[in-house]
């Protein structure tokens, strides 16, 4: 009787040995699932952040663009208005020039004709003279 004993009570130890073992594995299973489950909303949390990041800084980027643009069109008009205004009071200082230089000119030539001009009556007058 003994034997029948032991030998149920070995059955009965081995069966709840395999019950704890089996529910071991099943708390195992669901730890896995649980971290699996924690770690996919981690990931969709850092996901949207990092969505939400870069937007921001698209935006920041844009606004910065335009700005820049802005201020490089207004450079560009105060250079060109600048530009405009030098060339205008280089363009009067020529015209002065020109004229300055034309009005010399022209009284280089009176002089250079009243010259030639006298030299002709003296060439003249010789002729005249040689052929008196």
């Amino acid at each position: 009787m003994q034997t029948k004993f032991s030998l149920k009570l070995s059955l009965m130890i081995a069966a709840a040995l395999m019950a704890l073992t089996a529910y071991s594995y099943g708390q195992a299973g669901t730890d896995v699932k649980k971290a699996a489950d924690d770690t996919g909303k981690a990931t969709d949390t850092a996901a949207k952040k990092t969505g939400h990041a870069t937007k921001t800084a698209a935006k920041d980027t844009g606004k910065a663009t335009e700005t820049a643009a802005k201020d490089t069109g207004k450079a560009t008009e105060t250079a060109a208005k600048d530009t405009g205004k030098a060339t205008k009071t280089a363009a009067k200082d020529t015209g002065k020039a020109t004229e300055t230089a034309a009005k010399d000119t022209g009284k280089g030539v009176a002089k250079g004709t009243k010259a030639v001009g006298k030299g002709v009556k003296k060439g003249a007058e010789k002729t005249e003279d040689v052929a008196k």
